[in-house]
Order: structure tokens, then C-alpha cells, then sequence
């Protein structure tokens, strides 16, 4: 039992009021025989609210039962937890809600089963080079004004959190269509466009904005806050606001797969190199071979390079793939000498991708594949296309240069189809020009190709350059084109890429 106490006594301790929640717990603790039983207890409005662990205990006195009431009062650690989970969900300098934070409200959205949400995420376009330029403290302050400006532009039911460096994250709640979502990200383009000051500096800043809906299919909050991620990325290419597409997402997954399965056929050696013959118009003798790369997967499934290359080249992975290709391809003319006891009379083509000119130390490494294999420079053909001269063109001309030192040939694809700067292609140390076979295919029913080629063998013989059109399929084709001026051609008239040894099979049956 509790002991009488004093009115005073039972107002400050809240006595009265556990006597009335708690006594008819404690009498029916005892009148079913329990010996202990522990519960929480809360007394208190929302402010002043104390959090309490009872525990009541059966002891005997005089034969008759009694209870002893145990009061542990948790609120100090409830609070401090709940102030530690308070500011684990906060982003510290703008005071709105975090990734966690945000994920917590968008995960009770869904649980409530209510879809008439959308998340918007938006993305600040060159905020790492504000950041360099000006500092972190100018960034800092930046991201507060960004903050306070998109706030003004949502609805009082929305609600705002920082989920990024340099990323907004916004729960949307809708009452009649998904296209409020757009009036929103078109409100949050238009407070954005007034410059902010900084310092002395007028910034002016760009967005990008990916939304997603919620709906049924989607049960997790980061799924959902992931696809407006990727939203983004496509609202970068578009410059609009853009809606997440489950088939565009797909599709990146499905790249995504094939970029891990590509990083591990790279290391594990799975590529293999297929050759297919460029030969001299005049006197059908093979002069060269490019080496064009081929992939079967794990499960013998042949991937087209239409498909891996792109992907690759997004990655990054044609970086260590080209410099495979480049060593094999010297490797695989080295052989053929050997086998032919000296000079097989070819050389060899390699493409090389703008990522790699970019990225790479293209130079040492062709250098140091003719060392190790034993070739001189002219062996070897460089291939590159006109799109690899827009990034970067005064690093690409010196990587070219650096290659024609080497005593290489460089030639340029699929020529025709680029945005070429004449004056400049004048200036590179480019050998070949290779027609596209978009302009080779049908040219003898298409007088307009007929005369585009004409055009670029001009162009070519203006600028004392070889020349080698692609996609004959037609002997009668490869005829007109030598009758034009071409010097070379290759296509599935001559043959198809074919793996080494059947390629110098090939050679050996047209050359002697």
C-alpha cells in the first residue's frame, strides 16, 4: 500500500493522480496473484511531460498482501534522446530537415497509405565552382538564402529539407492532379533566377528538378526519393523539370548491371579483339586490319559494342579497356610476323574513344606496347573520331602530336558526321580520313551521297590525306569509289571482323 502523505506531499509528486491511474492496476495485480509486473507511466502535458518506469512487487506483511510501488523516472534520458534524435534528423546550418529527417516523414506518408504525395528534389547546378571560388563561407550563406527563397515559393503544407550538400528535398502534398508539382518547380525556377549577393559577386543559379509520385508500388522511402534522383539527372540534359519514368530507370539499372559485368570481364580477361580488313582499291591487296573489340558474357551471350561501348565510355572503363586493346592489337601483329618469318605487310587499326584522349596517358602507353612487342611506329593506325576534337582540341592536338612522334598513323572516323573545325583539322597531324558508311551505303542510287563523297575526297586529297571509306557491301560500290579517288575501303564485301588466326588466314589467301 502507499502511505498517507501530506495534501502538499501528493500535488508535488503527482501522488494523487497515480493513485487514482495506478491503484486499480495495483489491486488487480493482486487480486490475480502475480508476484511482479513493470509498465511505463506518463503524467503531464506535452511540455512538462514525465516518463516513468513502474514496477510493482508482491511482499507479505502481517499475512496480508501487499504491494510495493517502484517509480523510475526516465524523463531526463527521453529527453535527451529525443533531442540527440532531434538533431541527428536536423541539417545543422539551415535548420531544416536532413536525409534522415526526410526519409522518416516520407516513410509515415507511405505508411498512411495516403499517395497524394510527390517528392521534388532540387539539384543547384555549379555549386561546387561557387564554392571554390568564393569559399565555404560564402557557400554557407548561399545555402541558407536558397533555402529561405525556395521555403517562400512552396505551399504552407510543404515541407522542406536539405538532403545534400548542394540538394533540396521537397514533400509535396496534392489535392487534385500531378501537375502541381510542375506549378511548384516552376514557382522554385522563377524565384531562383534574381541574382543573389555575395560579398561584391551577383551570383546568378541554375536548378535542375527531378520529381516522383508515391504510389502503391512503391514501399520504401529512399526508392522513392531515388527515382527523383534520377529525375534530376535527366532534367540536367532537358533543362525542365522532369517526372521519373519507370522504363528510363530500368534502363539505367540494366546499364548499371552491364557496367559491373564489364568491369569484371576486363579484369578477367574475357574480351577478345576481332580484325576486318581495309583494303587498297586498285589492287585488292589487305593493307590493314582495325581491331574492334568483342565481348561474350559469363552466360555465352554475345554484347554488342553498340551497347558496351557507350557504356563504358560513361563509366570510365574505356580507359583500361583501351589500353587493353592497344597492347593486344600490337601483340597480335607481332605474332603474325612471327609467323611469317618477318614483315606480314599489314598494320593494324585501333580506336582510340575522347574519353581516353582525355583522360589517359595515350602516348606512353602506345609507346610502350610498340617497345614491349617489338614494332616501329607506322605499324600502327590511331583512329579517332571528330567528336574527340570538341572537349578538349588544344590537349587533343598535343596527344596527337606526341602519337605522330612516335611515327603512328592517325586517321579520323566516321568523317562527315562531327562538327569539325576545318581551319583547326588543317593544323592536326591527321593522316587518313575515313567516310562514314552512312554516306557509302545506297551511294550508287543517291546522287547527294554520290556528291558528298566527292566532296570529302577533295577535301582529303586538298589536305595531301589517304583516304578509306567504310560499309562497302558491294564489290560494284568499292569500284565507283577507286574510279572517284578513294585510296582504301573496308566492308562485308571484303570481309567481315574475324578473330586473329582466321584473319591471318585471310591475309596469307590474299596477299601471296
Amino acid at each position: 500500500m502507499v502511505r498517507e502523505m501530506p495534501n502538499t506531499a501528493y500535488r508535488r509528486l503527482g501522488l494523487d493522480r497515480a493513485l487514482m491511474e495506478i491503484g486499480p492496476r495495483v489491486a488487480a495485480f493482486l487480486d490475480l496473484g502475480e508476484h511482479r509486473a513493470e509498465f511505463t507511466w506518463d503524467i503531464g502535458d506535452s511540455v512538462e511531460q514525465r516518463h516513468f518506469t513502474v514496477t510493482l512487487a508482491r511482499i507479505a506483511f502481517r499475512a496480508e498482501p501487499r504491494c510495493l510501488v517502484t517509480f523510475v523516472d526516465h524523463t531526463g534520458e527521453l529527453r535527451t534522446e529525443q533531442n540527440l534524435r532531434r538533431e541527428m534528423a536536423t541539417d545543422s546550418l539551415t535548420g531544416l530537415p536532413n536525409r534522415s529527417g526526410f526519409g522518416d516523414m516520407l516513410e509515415t506518408v507511405i505508411a498512411s497509405g495516403n499517395s497524394n504525395y510527390a517528392v521534388m528534389v532540387v539539384d543547384l547546378d555549379r555549386f561546387s565552382r561557387i564554392n571554390a571560388c568564393l569559399g565555404s563561407m560564402a557557400g554557407d550563406e548561399l545555402l541558407m538564402a536558397l533555402a529561405r527563397r525556395i521555403k517562400g515559393a512552396l505551399r504552407v503544407r510543404d515541407m522542406l529539407a536539405r538532403t545534400g550538400g548542394d540538394e533540396f528535398g521537397i514533400l509535396l502534398s496534392l489535392d487534385d492532379s500531378r501537375d502541381e508539382a510542375e506549378h511548384v518547380a516552376k514557382r522554385i525556377r522563377a524565384v531562383l533566377s534574381a541574382p543573389f549577393r555575395l560579398s561584391d559577386y551577383e551570383i546568378h543559379v541554375s536548378c535542375s528538378i527531378g520529381i516522383a509520385f508515391v504510389d502503391e508500388t512503391v514501399n520504401e522511402a529512399e526508392d522513392v526519393i531515388r527515382h527523383a534522383q534520377f529525375a534530376v539527372k535527366r532534367s540536367k540534359h532537358s533543362g525542365q523539370a522532369e517526372a521519373y519514368q519507370n522504363q528510363a530507370f530500368v534502363r539505367a539499372r540494366e546499364e548499371f548491371a552491364l557496367e559491373t559485368a564489364l568491369r569484371r570481364a576486363i579484369e578477367e580477361s574475357q574480351l577478345t579483339l576481332h580484325y576486318q580488313p581495309i583494303c587498297d582499291l586498285a589492287t585488292g591487296r589487305i593493307v590493314s586490319f582495325e581491331a574492334l573489340a568483342r565481348w561474350t558474357d559469363r552466360d555465352g551471350v554475345p554484347q554488342s559494342p553498340s551497347t558496351f561501348i557507350p557504356v563504358a565510355e560513361e563509366s570510365g572503363l574505356i580507359v583500361p579497356l583501351g589500353r587493353w586493346a592497344i597492347d593486344e592489337a600490337v601483340r597480335t601483329l607481332a605474332s603474325w610476323d612471327r609467323r611469317s618469318g618477318g614483315d606480314c605487310g599489314v598494320s593494324v587499326s585501333v580506336n582510340l574513344s575522347a574519353i581516353q584522349l582525355q583522360r589517359d596517358a595515350v602516348a606512353p602507353i602506345v609507346a610502350a606496347a610498340l617497345d614491349q612487342h617489338g614494332l616501329p611506329g607506322h605499324r600502327l593506325r590511331l583512329e579517332l573520331t571528330e567528336s574527340a576534337l570538341v572537349a578538349e582540341p588544344d590537349r587533343i592536338a598535343r596527344v596527337l602530336h606526341a602519337l605522330k612522334a612516335l611515327g603512328t598513323t592517325i586517321a579520323m572516323d566516321d568523317f562527315g558526321t562531327g562538327y569539325s573545325n576545318l581551319a583547326y583539322l588543317q593544323k592536326l597531324p591527321i593522316d587518313i580520313l575515313k567516310i562514314d558508311r552512312s554516306f557509302v551505303t545506297g551511294m550508287l542510287a543517291d546522287r547527294d551521297k554520290v556528291a558528298i563523297v566527292r566532296a570529302v575526297l577533295g577535301l582529303a586529297a586538298a589536305l595531301n590525306m589517304r583516304t578509306v571509306a567504310e560499309g562497302i557491301e558491294a564489290v560494284e560500290v568499292g569500284q565507283t569509289l577507286a574510279a572517284l579517288g578513294c585510296t582504301c575501303g573496308q566492308g562485308y564485301a571484303y570481309s567481315r571482323p574475324l578473330e586473329g588466326d582466321a584473319a591471318y588466314q585471310l591475309l596469307r589467301e590474299s596477299n601471296n
